[in-house]
């Protein structure tokens, strides 16, 4: 099916130094929800790669088994890109090495996370306001590694929008590709994406650039690519809710059979990758956007959420849902 969404018999959209990449729709990489089972779903689907949750560099050193675990893929779901977070270039690049060895096709560094947590010690978009070090970064990244290295930023702070700067850098040091969200670390993920930075970035850097933000429906798909005359596009909470938009199905589009078959695909896998228990209590977020779940009634909504074993939870689905469509 993979092969088949991704016409892999065609020439690649773009590469990213010399890995092909077949599609111009990626899943974003999002902390709690791009894990294993949902990304390798949207990869099915037709996300042209599959990128994984970030991992922060001192939890690669200290030998967790977490990493590993954020980092599982499949060989079907190539190309797989590896994302990493720290401030400490020296400990990225060793964290970086680490994970050069568990087979990714390319590594990238996350420079773009707004988490208080994240960007308030200097990691994620606390990093854009550090132009040197990040050039120190994809230095030792770009010398020292073997597959390519790429970055993902976003604007910058409100009082610092260092994204062509980060761009310039991030490709002069030998970075093969960068992501732009087109939103400051102050805005989150609130208010309008800026496709026009997106464009700034494209006129500014000869690498392949993947824009991201606002991309809603497929029809904003190719919108994003004519506007800002970017690459690719990457897609998070809108994919959430309709990953068969990798498919270039808007979500009025999907059938309930569809839906059916994407629901106890992605059950399955959680229980798979988790356990019986954790499988189907991380499921639980996946199942209230797949079943749009404001159409049901209250009582209805609670008895999907409730923890139930798996049979008797897609038996209720059929009960519940189908008419509800």
């Amino acid at each position: 099916m993979l092969d088949q969404l991704l016409n892999l018999d065609s020439s690649p959209t773009f590469y990213v130094r010399d890995v092909p990449v077949y599609g111009d729709a990626i899943l974003a990489p999002m902390d709690g929800y791009s894990d294993w089972p949902f990304r390798s779903i949207c990869r099915g689907l037709g996300s042209a790669m599959s990128y994984s949750e970030f991992v922060k560099v001192e939890k690669i050193l200290s030998r967790s088994k977490q990493p590993a675990k954020k980092f599982h893929y499949e060989e079907a779901e190539r190309p797989v890109t590896f994302q990493i977070y720290g401030d400490n270039p020296d400990l990225i690049l060793k964290a970086a090495l680490i994970v050069q060895e568990w087979g990714p096709d390319i590594i990238d560094f996350n420079m773009g996370c707004p988490a208080k947590s994240v960007a308030d010690r200097g990691a994620g978009v606390g990093m854009m306001r550090t132009p040197l070090k990040i050039a120190r970064t994809f230095k030792k990244l770009t010398a020292a590694l073997k597959v390519p290295v790429t970055g993902k930023i976003r604007l910058g702070w409100e009082n610092y929008r260092s994204y062509k700067l980060i761009a310039r850098i991030v490709e002069e040091m030998g970075g093969s590709l960068i992501a732009l969200h087109g939103r400051t670390k102050e805005q989150s993920y609130s208010g309008d994406a800026n496709w026009d930075a997106i464009a700034e970035v494209r006129s500014v850097v000869k690498i392949p650039v993947i824009g991201s933000g606002d991309v809603k429906t497929v029809a904003d798909i190719e919108r994003m690519k004519k506007y800002t005359g970017c690459d690719a596009v990457m897609i998070g909470r809108a994919a959430i809710a309709n990953p068969w938009i990798f498919s270039k199905l808007d979500r009025d589009q999907v059938t309930p059979e569809q839906v059916h078959e994407i629901v106890r695909t992605h059950l399955e896998r959680n229980i798979q990758f988790y356990g019986l228990e954790d499988g189907q209590r991380l499921f639980r977020k996946h199942a209230v956007q797949y079943l749009l779940m404001k159409r049901l009634t209250r009582e209805d909504r609670k008895k999907i959420l409730q923890q139930t074993p798996p049979q008797e939870f897609l038996a209720m689905l059929e009960k519940i849902y189908v008419p509800a469509i």
